[in-house]
C-alpha cells in the first residue's frame, strides 16, 4: 500500500526520521516545516495522509486541522490527519480530536508504533494511491444513510461531512442498528487492536457526530447513550424510547 504523505514538522531531525521510515515502506513523502506550508501543500497535492506536528511556526497543527476541516473541498475535510506533539495532557489530545484529527501520538514515540498508526489510517480510509473502494450496500437507519463505498453520510437527504474517524464509528453502528457498542468496541473499529489512546476518544467522536446528525445535540434521539454500557444508533421514527443523553 503506497501512499502520498505530507509530513509537517519543524524539527529537522524528527522530520528526517519520519520521512525515512515512511519511504522505507514505499510511500512518497513531502516534508514541510510550518503550518502554512502544510496547508499550501495539501491544497496543491491532495495527499493520502497528513502527519502533523502541533508546535510549529506561522500556524500550529491545531490551526491547520481547524482550517482543513472548514474548507469547501471534500479532499481537505476528509483528509486523514495523524498529529504528533510533545504535549501529553488529555485535554490537549482531546482538543486535537475534537477539531477533526484522526489519531494522536505524543513524543517521544517509537517509529514502529508510528508506522502501525500510519498503516491503520491508510487501510481504514482506503485513500492510498490506486485503491478503489470496495462496493458496499447503503446502511440506513431511518432518515440517516451511510454510503460506505462513497464515504458519504446523509440525514433527510442532506449530506453530512464527517472526518474519517467519525465515519468509521457511524458506519459500524449503522451496520447494527439498536446494538449497544461499548467504548472499547468502537475503539477497535477506529484502530483495530491498537489500544494506545483513551476511550474518551470515542466520546469526542460521539459528541461531534451528535452536532452533525441530531436536531438537538444535547437531547439526542438517534445516537443514544446507554448508561454504564456505551452507545447505540437507533431510528427515532420507530416509536417511544427511554430518555437518555
Amino acid at each position: 500500500m503506497c501512499a502520498n504523505v505530507i509530513v509537517a514538522e519543524d524539527d529537522a531531525k524528527q522530520a528526517e526520521l519520519v520521512r525515512r521510515y515512511l519511504e522505507r515502506e514505499g510511500h512518497g513523502v513531502t516534508v514541510v516545516g510550518d503550518g502554512l506550508a502544510a496547508l499550501e501543500e495539501v491544497r496543491q497535492r491532495t495527499p493520502d495522509l497528513l502527519v502533523l506536528d502541533v508546535m510549529m511556526p506561522r500556524a500550529d497543527g491545531l490551526d491547520v486541522v481547524r482550517a482543513l476541516r472548514a474548507e469547501a473541498r471534500a479532499e481537505s475535510r476528509e483528509l486523514p490527519v495523524l498529529m504528533l506533539t510533545a504535549r501529553s495532557t488529555e485535554d490537549d489530545l482531546l482538543l486535537g480530536l475534537d477539531l477533526g484529527a484522526d489519531d494522536y501520538m505524543t513524543k517521544p514515540y517509537s517509529p514502529r508504533e508510528l508506522m502501525a498508526r500510519v498503516r491503520t489510517l491508510l487501510r481504514r480510509t482506503q485513500r492510498s494511491a490506486g485503491t478503489t473502494p470496495v462496493a458496499a450496500p447503503l446502511l440506513s437507519v431511518g432518515a440517516l444513510v451511510v454510503d460506505e463505498a462513497r464515504h458519504e453520510v446523509s440525514v433527510d437527504g442532506e449530506q453530512v461531512d464527517c472526518t474519517p474517524g467519525e465515519f468509521r464509528v457511524l458506519a459500524a453502528m449503522a451496520a447494527a442498528p439498536d446494538r449497544v457498542f461499548t467504548r472499547q468496541q468502537l475503539l477497535d473499529e477506529l484502530h483495530g487492536f491498537d489500544r494506545y489512546i483513551s476511550d474518551r476518544t470515542v466520546d469526542v467522536h460521539i459528541m461531534n457526530l451528535r452536532k452533525k446528525i441530531e436536531v438537538t445535540p444535547r437531547r439526542p434521539v438517534r445516537l443514544r447513550t446507554v448508561f454504564g454500557v456505551g452507545y447505540k444508533l437507533t431510528d427515532p421514527a420507530k416509536g417511544a424510547w427511554l430518555a437518555s443523553s
